[in-house]
């Protein structure tokens, strides 16, 4: 069965942030998350095998699902508790199904980084356009991390919140690559972008 599947992102979050947990209510389906709670995201292809993972996920744990989306080529959920163990079984749970490790998840890798101090406010504006966290305002300094698989810019973005004062302004999990969009302070960016690459380079996996 393992031949069968691709686990493309397997990503065990033990606390989400404030910011973060507040961003992801504004765009979930699903059960609405709060800060403290431990959630997980996984990837996977084909597509269509997620609606069979999350139902038996979800019948076997106290877990709640998030997110639940089919693209062309993959499938991504998300479920999380304030229970951290009951998110880890879940996770187990999938893999059972799927007849696949954690190992054999795709080991994320940081595709592009940009730092931009000073925004410029048509440029403010221009973002603020489409984000759903906070506003970007003129003068402060953006980080704009892009990664795949797409759904471990989750992780990336809860760790540089964890390590960093910073304010989420956007963030997009699904396609083929996740990015992440933070303002701040241009001492308080740099520590978010290191902590982020840090936190995906700590993750282990195959190579995509």
């Amino acid at each position: 069965m393992a031949d069968a599947f691709s686990l493309r992102c397997y990503c065990f979050i033990d606390r989400m942030q404030a910011q973060y947990a507040a961003f992801v209510g504004t765009i979930t389906q699903g059960d609405l998350p709060v800060e403290g709670m431990a959630a997980l995201y996984v990837e996977m292809a084909p597509g269509n095998e997620v609606f069979r993972v999350v139902d038996i996920a979800v019948k076997a744990t106290e877990a709640r699902p998030g997110a639940q989306i089919v693209e062309r080529e993959f499938g991504m959920f998300e479920v999380h508790s304030l229970n951290q163990a009951a998110v880890l079984e879940a996770g187990q749970v999938v893999l059972d199904r799927l007849g696949l490790k954690k190992e054999d998840r795709i080991k994320p890798e940081v595709v592009s980084t940009q730092v931009i101090t000073r925004i410029d406010p048509y440029q403010s504006q221009l973002i603020n356009r489409f984000r759903r966290g906070s506003m970007l305002v003129p003068g402060e300094t953006l980080l704009v991390l892009e990664c795949a698989p797409a759904a471990y810019i989750n992780f990336a973005c809860n760790e540089a919140e964890k390590k960093a004062n910073i304010k989420v302004i956007h963030i997009s999990s699904v396609g083929r690559f996740g990015r992440m969009w933070l303002s701040g302070s241009e001492a308080e960016i740099l520590t978010a972008k290191n902590a982020a690459e840090a936190a995906l380079r700590g993750l282990d996996g195959i190579q995509g």
